[in-house]
């Protein structure tokens, strides 16, 4: 069984920075691809960045332009980090940490991604 947990949230300023933490465990998430995905009301869930297992291969959305990394570490568990810089108020949303199973390969869409965080918010205002 696989669990995620997000944290580092908040209510920020437009142009400040925040990073976003996802401690991952369970059997073989070390092996897994993981992404970052955010969520406003009203609106489908979006793909924000993913990182394939090695952690060599990244990817972003396009409304991401620069200011965000994604990345992840590995010791007893995985913990995949988003780094996020000059946020604007367009960047408030759920975001939730994501994996796959070991090994798949990395979707832009949410569907085929297993294993979902509970979500933390990210709120900027103006």
């Amino acid at each position: 069984q696989v669990r995620l947990v997000e944290s580092g949230g908040g209510l920020v300023q437009a142009g400040d920075s925040l990073t976003l933490s996802c401690i991952a465990s369970g059997v073989g998430v070390s092996r897994a691809p993981m992404a970052w995905f955010r969520q406003a009301p009203g609106r489908e869930r979006e793909f924000v960045a993913a990182i394939d297992w090695v952690g060599s291969y990244r990817d972003y959305g396009d409304f991401v332009k620069d200011r965000f990394t994604i990345s992840r570490e590995t010791d007893r568990n995985t913990v995949l980090t988003l780094e996020m810089n000059s946020l604007e108020p367009e960047d408030t949303a759920a975001y939730f940490c994501a994996a796959r199973s070991p090994q798949a390969s990395i979707s832009y869409t949410s569907s085929p991604w297993e294993y979902w965080g509970q979500g933390t918010q990210v709120t900027v205002s103006a």
